[in-house]
């Protein structure tokens, strides 16, 4: 389904999730991050590993976490909404051409390691870097005490180099990661997908409504999203691109997310109507692809207004939805 960023040779992406299982990193070149939507700023860092490591004849390696060290470190009041889980993070990596992907479960035990235990027993006994590419405001270790100084001045002792990430990427990311963030909450998909690269996804399982849907002639499958951490769009209206678990293509479709006010709803539900389609698809994972938002959530007088307007929204989305995804990065 995604492409790989052009003008790199482009090997299958390894990925681990023991620390214990690691296999012996050939001239490892590392970058050290969450890389949370996998945007544009993400990817011209994945892109300097990659150079620095093809330099070398090395590997590049990424090493991120999971859960997020914010739900593991912050009060859990706050919570965290990602823009990917954490499948949908590895195959958006996998995209990119990166060597080795290493997830580590972020701990309590693993985010009390010193600044000196986290650059020794962790980064160098397990992943014995030839390079860091990092950024000059990266922190890591217990109080988050270590930071760009301090891997330089263990460079060498440990005999790693250090190439810095510059400035204004690593400000383009915090910017572009907040305004996804922002953007997909407030309806604004157009921004969020321009600043991703590729239309902000989703999955769900296919349950079970109340089938008004198919009632008035717009059959849905109503989701239920898997991922709790999972950042999910405001109520409104959307044009999308959907895929059964099973199926080869995506088909056209538009989306609900809100409370149903015309037929008294009362909980906030997720709903997609492909068009053109009439499988039955309970118990089997949608995976939903946003591509424009239509309108907000409106009550309407009766069930005929309702109609005529999702009539409206059908013809708005065909006008608005390309034949076919494209949903590569580049």
């Amino acid at each position: 389904m995604l492409g790989a960023p052009a003008g790199l040779y482009l090997r299958a992406m390894q990925v681990h999730r023991s620390l214990d299982q690691l296999p012996s990193f050939r001239r490892s070149v590392i970058t050290v991050g969450t890389f949370d939507g996998v945007h544009h700023g993400h990817r011209k860092v994945l892109k300097q590993v990659q150079e620095e490591a093809l330099k070398i004849q090395g590997e590049s390696v990424l090493i991120t976490f999971h859960p997020h060290p914010r739900s593991v470190v912050s009060s859990p009041y706050l919570g965290i909404r990602l823009i990917n889980s954490l499948e949908e993070r590895i195959e958006l990596l996998a995209a990119c051409g990166i060597d080795h992907l290493v997830i580590v479960p972020f701990t309590e035990l693993f985010a009390n390691l010193t600044a000196e235990e986290y650059v020794r027993d962790f980064l160098v006994a397990k992943f014995m870097p030839h390079t860091l590419v990092i950024g000059h405001d990266h922190r890591f270790g217990r109080d988050r005490d270590g930071d760009f100084q301090f891997l330089k001045e263990k460079s060498t002792l440990y005999n790693y180099q250090l190439t810095e990430i510059p400035a204004h990427w690593l400000d383009e990311n915090v910017i572009s990661s907040t305004r996804i963030r922002e953007s997909i909450l407030h309806h604004d998909i157009a921004t969020a997908n321009q600043l991703l690269g590729y239309p902000f996804y989703f999955s769900g399982m296919v349950v079970h409504g109340n089938k008004i849907g198919r009632t008035l002639g717009y059959p849905t499958a109503n989701l239920q999203i898997l991922t709790e951490d999972k950042i999910v769009l405001g109520n409104g209206i959307y044009a999308v691109f959907a895929k059964p678990d099973g199926y080869d293509q995506p088909h056209q479709g538009m989306m609900s997310i809100g409370f149903r006010p015309t037929v008294g709803g009362t909980q906030r539900v997720i709903e997609v109507n492909l068009f053109n389609f009439q499988d039955e698809i309970y118990d089997r994972i949608l995976q939903v692809h946003v591509i424009a938002y239509l309108r907000s959530e409106v009550k309407f007088e009766g069930l005929p207004a309702l109609i005529e307007q999702m009539h409206l929204d059908k013809e708005n989305s065909l006008r608005i939805l390309p034949t076919q995804l494209e949903s590569a990065p580049s």
